[in-house]
């Protein structure tokens, strides 16, 4: 399942993730949240960076997630760094779990955002990058941000 960037408002981006893996594969979900939640994720006050999601008798659930308690919430606020159920087809569920446990694999949410009125996931097949490949990552930012500048001066 691709992700349609057309009628979505992004709300949050795990860019440590980015830089921390090389992402293999994305899939989006739907995100099992309260009123609450929803108001609060509006306000933008979720964090994703040390999120992770993992299969617990064939069901998908993200930890690590925080999103902010609302203001107006009073009783009806949730523990901001609860478990989250992710709504994926079973045999979705499944096949992640199998890639996970053969190839070493993990799952990581790389964004959040809105898909009409309802919250989605964008949840990504990585692999950990070692130190020389974080390196070499931001060695070839480096040089395309120099090859960037030159042009740039050379046109004007």
């Amino acid at each position: 399942m691709a992700i349609d960037k057309k009628g979505t408002k992004q709300i949050a981006d795990n860019k440590a993730a980015r830089h921390n893996y090389f992402v293999l594969e994305q899939i989006e979900c739907g995100i099992e949240l309260v009123g609450t939640e929803v108001k609060s994720i509006r306000a933008g006050r979720v964090n994703l960076k040390d999120a992770w999601c993992s299969v617990d008798n064939g069901e998908m659930w993200v930890k690590g997630m925080h999103i902010s308690p609302y203001e107006q919430g009073n009783i009806f606020n949730r523990d901001p760094m609860r478990v989250r159920k992710l709504l994926l087809h079973k045999r979705e569920i499944m096949r992640l779990f199998g890639k996970v446990k053969q190839e070493g694999l993990t799952l990581i949410p790389m964004a959040l955002y809105f898909k009409g009125s309802r919250v989605k996931v964008a949840l990504g097949l990585c692999k950990g990058k070692n130190l020389h490949d974080k390196r070499q990552d931001m060695a070839n930012k480096a040089a395309a941000r120099e090859i960037d500048r030159a042009m740039k001066e050379r046109n004007h």
